[in-house]
């Protein structure tokens, strides 16, 4: 596999028995298959220290603006969009394959976003919440009433037709 960043041949390493595809001695990068990330992104998980530190060229240059193909999957242009609600770490990501690419340094700095996963997805939620809450609560609050109506109409159809009528059993109003 070759970086998406600088074209340089991945090496492969081997860090808490997950085997890793690293920019070593070129631009620095890491790329995760789909779900590595997660067992090095917190601070208290302690595999991820080693991966803090990859040998780099300083004199590799990255594009940022350039958009990435993936390194796993063959002429698929990465997503580029912000690791969590802080919108602090852009990461790149494959749609395709669901692996992730991550810049040098970019590990160390979604390492230091919250202390652990409870953390990230309450400010995940309370980012939500202040974006769409008030729209979905009155969404909410609209459908019961439309359910409140529908229940109410299907139950006079068992004084209309009692004999026809089962609820819940019928495929023109399973009520």
């Amino acid at each position: 596999m070759y970086c998406p960043a600088c074209g340089k041949n991945l090496q492969q390493m081997v860090v808490g028995g997950v085997t890793l595809d690293v920019c070593e001695g070129g631009c620095g990068g890491i790329w995760f298959d789909n779900f590595e990330l997660k067992k090095f992104d917190e601070p208290h998980e302690s595999a991820g220290e080693e991966l803090l530190d990859i040998k780099r060229d300083e004199s590799a240059r990255v594009d940022h603006s350039k958009k990435r193909n993936c390194p796993k999957c063959a002429n698929i242009i990465m997503q580029r969009h912000f690791f969590c609600v802080k919108q602090e770490v852009e990461v790149d990501e494959c749609p395709a394959c669901g692996g992730f690419w991550l810049d040098s340094g970019e590990l160390a700095r979604i390492r230091q976003q919250y202390g652990n996963e409870e953390e990230g997805i309450k400010a995940a939620k309370k980012y939500f919440d202040g974006i769409f809450g008030k729209e979905l609560a009155a969404m909410k609050m609209e459908s019961e009433g439309q359910l409140r109506k529908a229940r109410r109409i299907a139950n006079m159809f068992r004084f209309i037709c009692p004999t026809q009528y089962i609820p819940g059993k019928q495929e023109w109003g399973a009520f």
